[in-house]
């Protein structure tokens, strides 16, 4: 295998890796077990493809090997390097840190969605975080509420909110 066929092959892959990332959306999962530290597959792969390419073409064009492992090394590294900070970029643009806060139930306000029957269960719907959510309901106080009654959570136990009526506690707050 000559050089130029080992730098075409490195592209390929490359080029290969990623068509096959943007086909199955970044969940191709290979039994290969790779664990480099500071790296991904992804920056693997976008190294591998600069690496292939910058390789390729100056072996096609130049006869002195070693350079053109050197050039097509550092070409990769910088290509790879760039690629990664602008994905970086796009991709954590939009995220923000979770904080358990911000799921807690507690005190959230709320309307039923399927009435929930004396001692029985219901459906709240919510909004949190942006999105509106459902969960199951029960009465604080076992008595039955009404759908489309709004509601705040008490306290939230094993994916089941338990809830009072918001005019009730309205009121108690006005006496």
């Amino acid at each position: 295998m000559t050089w130029q066929n080992f730098y075409l092959t490195c592209f390929l892959a490359g080029m290969l890796l990623t068509a096959a990332s943007f086909v199955f959306r970044g969940h191709l999962h290979l039994p290969l077990h790779l664990h480099l530290p500071h790296f991904n597959m992804q920056s693997v792969v976008i190294f591998v493809t600069w690496f292939g390419a910058a390789g390729y073409l100056m072996t096609h064009y130049s006869s002195a090997a070693g350079m053109a492992l050197l050039a097509a090394t550092l070409v990769g590294l910088v290509g790879g390097t760039l690629m990664y900070v602008y994905l970086a970029r796009i991709l954590s643009a939009q995220e923000e840190p979770l904080f358990t806060a911000d799921f807690d139930m507690t005190g959230t306000l709320g309307r039923v969605s399927m009435p929930i029957r004396e001692g029985g269960t219901g459906e709240l719907i919510y909004s949190q975080q942006g999105t509106r959510r459902s969960c199951g309901a029960r009465s604080e106080d076992g008595s039955a509420i009404d759908r489309g009654t709004e509601v705040v959570v008490m306290r939230y136990d094993k994916g089941i909110a338990y809830v009072r009526r918001w005019d009730e506690m309205h009121q108690q707050q006005l006496n």
